[in-house]
């Protein structure tokens, strides 16, 4: 990745950590100020202060520290340090559980409420995604023994409407999830109705793991493109080799080719092995090497290039629908989406824990920042998309009855709701600890994740 490139993914994964991290914390300083608590500091980022002014009737501090993964808001505690008689009625502990447990719960509130806004905007406004129509399914595979054939749309899962692609594989995983049967409403492009059912039983944690979809042999419809090159990924094989935009593949080890689905096949089924490639630039033809680097995909090793096909406006249109609703409806289903990602998020969660889904599905710093790299490279829908997405992750992970957390201190107020005093200092104590090494766990899973995914391309 060159360096300009890098610059353009740190800075769009700042900006989403800073929003994120922001609002969070927000969401604690207004509870706390409706609650009468008194504020000290507001500080995004942790060590040492880089930035800080003093505003408010109280001469609060607003800081920017060094280590900018995270924030708090620091409150009058008599726990903390002393103080004055004066203030003892807006000290945090002298509140009630009630207030307590509003001024924690008001973070994770904060992120999901701006998850629900964003998807707002975006359902107002329309966003470009892919029609859920179906591609030919490879032999062998349930769609293809079911009879799907290429060029029918999906309109229904199990009864449920679905408008795109997204949509499509949001239902499919969640009726995996449920060991549920699988009932595809298809219509075919000479406007006939035909439902195809897949037994749950296809599934299993592995499937879950990489994409049900692709193993269920739904594929996505692509129109017949020439094999024109539209970009070549920075640092790739493609870019090894000496691929340029705008080349057209002729033959791969001297068979001819004439699609972008031809040449995408080959690469793929060659992993590690050196190919032969000519191709046209600029009215000349010339040979190129190049060597797929292995990946994983679907369980089996597979090859990539690094290559993305140039597209014109007449192919775009053809796979893609813009979807956008009225004020009422774009707020229903704004927070239908919202719910809808977090309980998939807590169950999800839930398999990890109990062993039935792998950590490898747990990302970290790295992966995000790439998400927030190209989510902001294809525009600013998709990257307010990628926003509301980590926005609701984060309000999920900060309600796990974890100490430490969020969800942990309201797991705390509970308890002394329930027996009418506060719990232990003790109690307190080993919960830190508890909580800080199953964090620490957390973060060595996610940055092996990381330099996994890194190593592996």
């Amino acid at each position: 990745m060159n360096p300009q490139m890098l610059a353009w993914y740190v800075a769009a994964f700042l900006v989403a950590l800073a929003v994120l991290v922001v609002v969070h914390e927000m969401g604690h300083y207004l509870a706390a100020r409706y609650c009468g608590v008194k504020v000290l500091r507001f500080a995004f980022g942790f060590g040492k202060v880089l930035w800080m002014r003093r505003h408010g009737r109280d001469g609060a501090e607003w800081a920017i520290s060094a280590f900018p993964l995270g924030g708090y808001v620091k409150m009058l505690d008599e726990r903390e340090g002393e103080v004055a008689a004066t203030d003892l009625p807006r000290a945090f502990n002298r509140q009630s559980v009630g207030r307590r447990a509003f001024i924690v719960a008001a973070g994770p509130a904060a992120n999901f409420l701006l998850a629900i806004v964003l998807y707002w905007f975006l359902f107002m406004h329309g966003v470009t995604e892919l029609k859920p129509r179906l591609g030919s399914p490879p032999a062998g595979t349930p769609a293809a023994v079911a009879g799907i054939v290429e060029g029918g749309t999906v309109r229904a899962v199990n009864g449920r409407a679905i408008a795109t692609w997204q949509e499509l594989r949001w239902e499919v995983i969640r009726l995996a999830l449920d060991k549920e049967d699988v009932r595809l409403e298809v219509i075919s492009q000479q406007r006939e109705i035909a439902t195809y059912r897949f037994a749950s039983d296809r599934f299993d944690v592995e499937e879950l793991e990489n994409d049900p979809l692709r193993l269920l042999g739904l594929v996505l419809y692509r129109p017949p493109l020439p094999a024109v090159v539209g970009m070549v990924q920075s640092g790739s094989a493609a870019a090894q080799a000496g691929f340029r935009d705008g080349d057209r593949v002729l033959a791969i080890d001297g068979t001819g080719i004439a699609t972008w689905a031809e040449l995408a096949a080959a690469a793929r089924a060659a992993p590690d092995r050196q190919l032969r490639f000519t191709i046209e630039r600029d009215g000349g033809r010339l040979e190129l090497l190049a060597t797929p680097r292995p990946v994983e995909e679907g369980g089996q090793k597979s090859g990539r290039l690094g290559l993305m096909v140039r597209e014109g406006q007449g192919e775009l249109f053809a796979m893609t629908i813009v979807v956008s609703y009225g004020p009422l409806e774009s707020v229903t289903r704004a927070l239908r989406q919202t719910w809808d990602t977090s309980i998939l998020s807590l169950r999800m969660m839930g398999r990890m824990l109990t062993g039935e889904l792998s950590w490898k599905n747990l990302s970290g710093p790295v992966t995000i920042a790439d998400y927030a790299g190209q989510s902001a490279k294809l525009g600013p829908s998709y990257y307010l998309r990628f926003l509301a997405l980590i926005s609701i992750s984060l309000g999920v992970l900060n309600l796990l009855p974890v100490p430490v957390l969020d969800g942990g201190h309201l797991m705390y107020y509970l308890v002394e709701f329930l027996k009418g005093g506060p719990v232990s200092e003790r109690a307190l104590e080993i919960g830190q600890q508890i909580g800080f090494a199953l964090l620490a766990l957390l973060m060595a899973f996610a940055f092996y994740n990381d330099i996994n995914r890194l190593v592996s391309g």
